[in-house]
């Protein structure tokens, strides 16, 4: 797959509070300028119409800085679009075949702390798997905490990459590193910062 080498980094992921539709643009821009690789946009609030917009907007930012865009759970559009990406948490595991078969893109499971559930979706297409959350996060506040070792057994297990999220931040992203994952989810730590750019500098320089 094409863009299986781009999942590496950091991998920023957009929030309906604090990357607005007037700023999205702008702010991702800043985090891909920063060394972002990775973009999701995450829009739980906005109409159908909207999302396409602004994936499409998004999509060719992200092919300007030679970046992935990934839509998040929107299945049927990511189809529609030809997405770069796609990713799904729980409500949409027992889908994965069928959408495994219609989107060629890049295709990403949400595995939480279940290394079984991530080594089945490997053998069945997935291209990367996301495990957390590993600390609190404002994001999802009632996540379940993951213990940091399941990186370490993941990459003993599993051949495709792996994606660490959930409450990291400047304070744990060296405990966190030391497990090398292959990317890096900020939401919270990255659209807060005064300067967007050099914040995901720190993050991307992790690489």
């Amino acid at each position: 797959m094409p863009n299986q080498k781009k999942l590496r980094g950091l991998y920023v992921i957009s929030d309906d509070t604090l990357t607005p539709d007037e700023t999205l643009l702008e702010q991702v821009k800043q985090a891909l300028r920063g060394g972002a690789t990775i973009v999701q946009l995450r829009d739980k609030t906005s109409s159908q119409n909207v999302v396409k917009t602004k994936s499409i907007a998004l999509q060719n930012l992200c092919h300007e800085y030679d970046a992935l865009f990934v839509l998040n759970d929107k299945i049927d559009l990511a189809i529609e679009l030809q997405c770069d990406g796609l990713h799904i948490g729980k409500s949409d595991h027992h889908r994965f075949d069928a959408i495994r078969k219609d989107f060629k893109g890049v295709l990403g499971v949400s595995c939480y702390g279940d290394l079984d559930l991530a080594k089945d979706f490997e053998k069945r297409g997935a291209n990367y798997v996301a495990f957390g959350s590993f600390y609190t996060s404002p994001t999802k506040p009632s996540a379940n905490i993951v213990p940091l070792e399941i990186l370490r057994d993941a990459q003993v297990k599993l051949n495709i990459p792996i994606c660490a999220i959930g409450g990291i931040n400047t304070q744990n992203i060296t405990d966190v590193m030391e497990f090398h994952p292959d990317m890096v989810s900020i939401v919270n730590d990255i659209w807060s910062a005064q300067d967007i750019s050099s914040q995901s500098s720190l993050y991307a320089n992790q690489f």
